[in-house]
């Protein structure tokens, strides 16, 4: 029976998970190298080795409704979109909330994790840290839970790019990065478009001379505001939009998307326009980057082909000169370095993980990891399901498929990443958001029922189908539910609205004429899914209806 455990890293994931264990009776102990909790979003002015690292301005692009943990709002008065000083006063206030700090060994680093000489018989794991001083101490647990991370170790293809080591200015990774001080009056060359790319070009823009924004692929890229000033994930990571996306095909999204994303800004018109579909990658989030464009601020041009001193030569032929700086927002490596290369499994070019947290090949499985994941969603509520799922394995509530059957599972995995998205060394963890925190919670009999609510409760029936996926959900029933839970989903949009309530202005009704035009979208919307179901997919709504009944658990 698993009753210790070991959690490395108090950063989100090891918050979560110090609770997970907590709730289901557990005793969790936590190693932290630094001197605080909050992992990437403890900001620190001087980068330091093997830890995350943000830069000082650095904005969430999910708002709070769709990033809070499942049973512990964010303040109402929050903004949707927090600075990281706000994301870790949240933090705070849900460790101090579920007291979890005392379990909190601060200033400790893990040195290595290894299998016990009895590993087959009990399942334990020998857990050596060091603490500041250097004093090495050895642990023995019966299970460990993985919460490093995987923005800890920067990549730096200096390889891709002939003639770096003649660059005459300074060079960093985004890593590095911690604001646009030592930009003020110079030339810079951002290479990779990523969130990071994107964020350190525009706000290098407003100091540099001149701002050149390299790009292998492009990127389609998306506003953080959307229709009627609603942020964008609460109003399209939706279930009903999940449903439609299971039923129709993606190259149908994929064009509705694109048609939108066009119409606000050509991408092609902008030098934007990557080689893949929309939900093929995760896009960029980012609502100055056209403007930056568009005024010239920021100039985007492709990969870059040599470096000759000051001079960078691009694969169409250009050149810049005089460039005093270039920065590789390039992605990150990730690693285990605490864990031998033997005790991980690999497939293809990834880590192995059965639904990206269980090492599919141990006798006992007793090593998961936390957090090691990437979607179009928030990293804090699905790391928050995995966590939930791990305690409930450790504690004997749930057990897991065979070491073959698991197997099976990954290998399927990586080859259904690699036929929808594209992925590589860097970003090989790519999951639908919806799907994967279902399959989750259904793994552990939290996954919301909408047959059963559509019965029992159709106002929540309504929220849950129509509205954004919160964690909320994943409360309402099964292990863990929370009496708070339906409350927060009712209240949900009063907590999106109220930061903005800074000036009041007299309530006004819909017109008439805008009534009758919703009603007209949704009566079109409606008449066309019937057609298209009959005369496509006539067996789609009872394939449907039967995955939606109750969970027996």
């Amino acid at each position: 029976m698993v009753q210790k455990v070991a959690v490395i890293g108090a950063g989100l994931s090891g918050l979560t998970s110090i609770k997970a264990c907590l709730d289901e009776g557990l005793e969790p102990t936590c190693f932290e190298s630094s001197d605080d909790m909050g992992g990437l979003w403890k900001f620190k002015e001087v980068s330091e080795p093997n830890r995350a690292s943000i830069y000082r301005s650095l904005t969430i692009n999910i708002s709070k409704e769709m990033m809070c943990f499942s049973d512990f709002p964010i303040p109402a008065d929050y903004p949707n979109y927090m600075h990281h000083s706000k994301i870790l006063k949240y933090f705070r206030m849900y460790a101090d909330h579920f007291k979890l700090l005392q379990r909190i060994r601060f200033q400790t680093s893990v040195k290595s994790v290894t299998q016990r000489p009895d590993f087959s018989h009990t399942g334990q794991w020998e857990v050596v840290t060091e603490d500041k001083d250097g004093l090495e101490e050895r642990h023995v647990f019966d299970a460990v839970i993985c919460c490093s991370g995987h923005y800890t170790y920067p990549n730096l293809p200096f390889k891709d790019f002939p003639g770096i080591e003649t660059f005459e200015g300074k060079y960093l990774h985004s890593w590095d990065y911690k604001g646009p001080e030592d930009m003020y009056g110079k030339r810079v060359v951002v290479i990779g478009i990523g969130n990071s790319g994107g964020d350190i070009a525009v706000e290098g823009s407003r100091f540099a001379e001149q701002v050149y924004l390299s790009t292998r692929r492009g990127a389609w890229v998306i506003r953080q505001v959307s229709d009627n000033g609603i942020p964008v994930d609460m109003k399209y990571n939706t279930r009903f939009l999940h449903i439609l996306f299971q039923l129709l095909p993606i190259n149908f999204f994929n064009w509705i998307g694109e048609h939108k994303l066009n119409f606000m800004y050509d991408h092609t018109m902008y030098g934007l326009k990557p080689k893949h579909r929309l939900f093929s990658q995760i896009p960029v989030i980012n609502d100055d980057l056209p403007f930056k464009i568009l005024s010239g601020s920021v100039i985007v041009k492709p990969n870059v082909k040599e470096i000759r001193g000051s001079t960078v030569e691009f694969e169409d032929g250009t050149t810049v000169e005089k460039v005093d700086m270039i920065v590789f927002a390039t992605g990150y490596n990730y690693g285990f370095p605490y864990l031998s290369n033997d005790v991980l499994y690999k497939s293809g070019h990834r880590v192995g993980l059965y639904k990206h947290v269980f090492h599919p090949n141990l006798e006992h499985p007793t090593l998961a990891v936390v957090g090691f994941i990437h979607s179009l969603g928030a990293i804090m509520t699905q790391a928050e399901m995995q966590a939930r799922w791990v305690a409930r394995v450790y504690k004997g509530h749930k057990k897991l498929p065979s070491n073959q059957s698991m197997i099976k599972a990954v290998e399927k995995d990586t080859k259904d990443m690699e036929k929808n998205y594209i992925v590589s060394k860097l970003t090989p963890l790519q999951v639908d958001f919806v799907s994967y925190m279902d399959s989750l919670a259904g793994e552990i009999g939290a996954r919301p029922s909408l047959l059963w609510l559509f019965f029992t409760d159709y106002p929540l029936f309504k929220r849950v189908l129509w509205g954004p996926v919160t964690a909320f959900q994943y409360r309402l029933m099964g292990p863990g539910k929370w009496d708070g839970a339906r409350r927060a989903i009712f209240t949900q949009f009063d907590r999106m609205y109220q930061p903005l309530k800074t000036r009041k202005l007299p309530e006004q009704e819909p017109s008439i004429a805008a009534r009758l035009f919703k009603l007209s979208l949704a009566v079109l919307a409606g008449g066309g899914a019937i057609y298209y179901f009959q005369t496509h997919k006539p067996d789609a709504i009872p394939n449907l209806l039967s995955k939606l009944r109750p969970q027996t658990v």
